[in-house]
């Protein structure tokens, strides 16, 4: 396991490229976003998604979200309607992962028994750097162990995955608060989990 210290105001292109580069071989990564640390891969890499259903307890029911640049990209990988749009332009980046109905350009091994998936627009500098270099979407899933508590302290996210992963990307401490889920696949928004985010919208 490599760990590269980037800080998010000043980040070094050379290390930047060298996590995308894992990225782009099959590699999983711990990177920062603006919620807790995300454990991700390249969403189109089947071997690196295998990898992360196995850490995360392969139970393939279970969403596993993946991050997009922009709203554009998002709607490559998802049906959108008119109002989820809306709501997606007022929310994003943020700290929000949205619930929609998948188009065909998602992987399968993402959509075992379900049509739906999990994406986000991370407002993060180095998050959007690497979505940026690599050029496809990222999985995000937290950077925890099956059934683990959020982990915030870089250390012990090291110590825990330092058999599991090819990168760690140090920023600092992540934030206790994993992102809000909003179902915005049916007619009416639903929210699932109430985490990181204002949530007034939907009151």
């Amino acid at each position: 396991m490599i760990r590269l210290e980037i800080s998010p105001d000043y980040p070094s292109e050379r290390r930047l490229q060298q996590a995308i580069a894992v990225l782009r071989d099959g590699g999983l990564i711990i990177y920062p976003t603006d919620t807790v640390y995300g454990l991700g891969c390249n969403l189109l890499n089947k071997k690196g998604v295998e990898r992360i259903y196995q850490l995360k307890g392969n139970d393939k029911r279970k969403l596993l979200s993946f991050i997009c640049p922009d709203l554009k990209e998002i709607a490559q990988y998802a049906q959108v309607s008119t109002p989820a749009y809306k709501i997606m332009k007022r929310l994003t980046p943020g700290p929000y992962t949205f619930l929609l109905e998948a188009s065909r350009l998602v992987p399968k091994i993402l959509l075992e028994r379900r049509k739906t998936v999990g994406i986000r627009v991370p407002d993060h500098p180095i998050s959007q750097r690497l979505l940026q270099g690599l050029g496809t979407p990222i999985i995000s899933t937290s950077a925890t162990l099956a059934n683990s508590p959020y982990l915030t302290d870089i250390d012990e996210i090291c110590e825990i995955f330092k058999h599991h992963v090819d990168v760690v990307i140090d920023s600092g401490p992540g934030s206790p608060e994993p992102s809000s889920v909003v179902d915005l696949s049916g007619d009416h928004p639903v929210v699932v989990r109430a985490g990181k985010g204002d949530l007034a919208l939907f009151a």
